[in-house]
């Protein structure tokens, strides 16, 4: 029985590059002991001067240097972050789909590094690591008050190699160890296949470098099986490459249509236009849910606008800034949030999200488990909407942490809608 993985939110699902990534050429001025700042810099190597010299351990300079940026970005935004040598590389890998680990999308919830959800058919899966799950030790060194991208180093590596993670369930009472052996783990960033009554259905699981070209080539096989309408499924889709997101989106809009723009601090503005693909034209439908971030939500808040698409779910993450990643020297990197996106209308969804046309909620059947539902909003840290508050907190959100094809009501719906599509556009006008 086919089993779609409902995942809790996106956040970094193994450091993907979040919405919007542009690699351009940066120069750092220096700052002379008359500048702004000095003052501060002064007491900053003042107190790196009586660590090195009095800790009551041996430290490293550099590891000293490397703890504080990464401080002072963590107290930016939760998308802001400096990336070692490797957690660049690392970084790098993840936007062409396949690296070597065990297959587990993280996040931190509850100041704790927690499973967003294990990828079908990776090491993790197989071995039975659940969504929700709380890692408390990797090769038994504590997760306490580690980083995601110190996290995601240790559980990456050479395949067939061993990775031990001390599990902590809700409902257990102790710890359990899981040994999982590392694999080389391809993430296929597009399924199609055809539904009943000449539907297609397009499930994108991320924005990589390839997903656009994946895409074209699922859109000629559905128009080869004569589809006359799609669902494109973008639920728990944590976004990706920017240009990836611009590149989808032009395969349902004409050439020349405004996708999203972004305005940074100054309020310099860049427009971000369809490339003119446009490669299948007959009504859809997009799935979104709380997992629906960033660069889906580009595509997502596209298709609204020019009423491409009918949105069919319940509310998006609500990621709204966009993140430049700056190389440095030595071979580190810098994830800089830089600017926010907005929709063709103009609309902001940092911390509010898309709003689905059609609002349709998943629940829990059969016995299967729901987990608190996490969106930006509720990161600490995260920027505001100058346009308007957060999506006010009411009753504790929960969703599945799985379900059954059969039981997914949100397709089942946009299914009916597609199929009743030509027979009301087929009724007559009245008179």
């Amino acid at each position: 029985m086919l089993r779609k993985r409902l995942l809790v939110i996106w956040l970094f699902i193994f450091i993907v590059a979040s919405a919007g990534i542009f690699i351009g050429r940066w120069s750092v001025t220096s700052v002379s002991a008359e500048g702004e700042g000095y003052e501060e810099l002064r007491t900053f190597t003042e107190v790196m001067s009586m660590v090195k010299k009095y800790y009551v351990e041996e430290v490293k300079t550099k590891d000293l240097v490397n703890g504080a940026i990464k401080g002072m970005l963590t107290s930016l935004d939760p998308h802001s972050s400096f990336m070692t040598p490797d957690a660049y590389k690392e970084m790098q890998v993840d936007t062409k789909g396949e690296f070597g680990g065990l297959g587990i999308q993280i996040g931190i919830k509850d100041s704790m590094l927690t499973v967003i959800a294990p990828i079908e058919d990776t090491p993790a899966f197989k071995a039975g690591i659940k969504a929700g799950d709380k890692i408390l030790k990797i090769n038994s060194e504590s997760t306490k008050d580690m980083t995601m991208q110190d996290a995601v180093s240790k559980m990456r590596g050479v395949p067939k190699t061993p990775v031990t993670l001390s599990i902590l369930r809700e409902g257990w009472k102790d710890t359990k160890d899981f040994t999982i052996v590392r694999d080389i783990i391809k993430i296929k960033s597009v399924k199609s296949k055809v539904l009943d009554d000449h539907i297609g259905y397009i499930k994108l699981s991320q924005f990589q470098e390839q997903t656009a070209d994946d895409l074209a080539a699922a859109i000629k096989q559905l128009n080869d099986s004569k589809v006359t309408s799609l669902i494109l499924d973008l639920r728990n889709d944590p976004g990706g490459l920017l240009n990836s997101a611009i590149d989808v989106t032009s395969q349902f809009l004409p050439k020349g249509k405004l996708v999203v723009y972004t305005k940074t601090r100054s309020g310099e503005k860049s427009e971000f236009l369809t490339n003119g693909e446009n490669t299948f034209t007959p009504p859809m439908i997009v799935l979104v849910n709380q997992g629906s971030a960033s660069a889906s939500e580009i595509v997502a808040g596209a298709l609204k606008d020019w009423n491409r698409a009918a949105i069919l779910g319940t509310q998006t993450f609500g990621k709204g800034s966009v993140q430049t990643v700056i190389p440095l020297s030595g071979g580190a990197g810098l994830r800089l949030t830089t600017a926010k996106y907005y929709t063709p209308k103009g609309t902001s969804i940092q911390n509010t999200g898309i709003t689905p046309d059609i609002v349709v909620k998943l629940t829990a059947k059969n016995g299967i488990k729901e987990h608190r539902v996490l969106r930006e909003k509720d990161l600490e840290g995260h920027l505001k909407n100058e346009q308007k508050e957060s999506i006010p907190d009411g009753e504790e959100e929960t969703a599945p942490l799985e379900i059954d094809e059969k039981d997914d009501i949100q397709l089942q719906r946009a299914m009916d809608i597609l199929k009743t599509w030509d027979v009301f556009k087929s009724l007559p006008k009245a008179s």
